[in-house]
């Protein structure tokens, strides 16, 4: 069985301070490592393909969350096939009235990765929560945490 790699993050800027107060955990981002780069929503860019690196060094705190998958494979080419779509703004907003927020053809960083798993026949929570998950959500799963080093 091979496993996938979630790579979650935080900045000290004021967007990921809403998103961890909001959301009640410690991490403002998820995103899907893919061999040496992450596929992640980003508000600015929307989704795509970033260096890993990148994503760490940008980050105040990282973690890996290894996930066992005997699907791997669909699941990055789900994640992949999403590359270039917009980001959800109402996802940010979405956070403080608690509805299933996502607009069509637009992802949040949280709700790629629970669509992600969902489309390749590995959810990681409830169908009906896909589209209103939060980065807190997925960093309650329990699988492996692995920390990173942001020397």
């Amino acid at each position: 069985m091979k496993h996938l790699h979630l790579l979650f993050t935080t900045t000290n800027l004021p967007l990921s301070l809403l998103i961890r107060v909001r959301a009640g955990g410690p991490f403002s981002h998820v995103a899907l490592v893919d061999g040496d780069q992450v596929i992640e929503a980003v508000a600015g860019h929307g989704v795509r393909a970033a260096p890993l690196t990148t994503a760490i060094t940008r980050a105040s705190r990282a973690a890996l969350m290894r996930i066992p998958s005997h699907n791997a494979d669909q699941v990055l080419a789900a994640a992949r096939s999403q590359i270039g779509k917009r980001y959800d703004w109402s996802g940010i907003a979405g956070l403080g009235i608690n509805r299933d927020w996502q607009e069509a053809g637009a992802w949040f960083c949280s709700e790629l990765i629970a669509w992600s798993f969902d489309s390749a026949g590995q959810p990681l929570i409830r169908r009906d929560s896909v589209h209103a998950v939060t980065p807190q959500n997925l960093w309650v799963l329990p699988h492996e945490i692995i920390p990173v080093s942001l020397q």
